[in-house]
């Protein structure tokens, strides 16, 4: 299986969208039962989906340039937004998915390599990337900590000012 990195283009749209809410779709399961329900209601009021399709859509049209695909056979397999912070001496995988059919084939791999990459011309430093502490971002958090990534602890609290 051959994976090549290639430049989003606007026709790439619909099937990073898509393989995004395949990937995530055993995720936000978890992440629902992990954490309070107002907490959760909050972020999706009208469901994760929702959310999300509008949160990539925003990435896709506001920074494009940003943005690379994997293709393997043509056809789009994952993804990854990599952002800039000169101010900081680092970059960001700001998003990562890949499609369900190609994970653990070196895609994300692969992806995060272009970050890196990205992220060394530009000069930078460091990288970082956030994922949930939640069962279902497991995976992400192990592939991570293989790709060399250290966990930095942090501790987020919510409370609900109704009660």
């Amino acid at each position: 299986m051959q994976v090549t990195i290639t430049p989003y283009r606007p026709d790439h749209r619909q099937a990073v969208l898509d393989l995004a809410i395949r990937a995530w779709e055993p995720v936000f399961p978890q992440t629902e039962q992990a954490v309070p329900a107002f907490v959760y209601e909050s972020f999706y009021p009208d469901g994760w989906r929702t959310r999300q399709l509008a949160d990539l859509s925003t990435v896709l049209d506001e920074e494009p340039g940003s943005v690379d695909i994997a293709l393997i056979s043509g056809r789009a397999a994952g993804w990854v937004c990599t952002r800039l912070h000169p101010e900081d001496d680092m970059g960001e995988i700001y998003i990562l998915a890949v499609d369900p059919v190609h994970q653990r084939q070196g895609v994300g791999s692969a992806l995060t390599q272009r970050a890196f990459e990205r992220i060394r011309a530009a000069g930078l430093r460091m990288i970082m990337v956030e994922t949930g502490g939640d069962p279902g971002h497991a995976p992400a958090r192990a592939a991570y900590e293989a790709s060399g990534f250290v966990r930095w602890p942090v501790a987020r609290y919510f409370r609900d000012l109704r009660e």
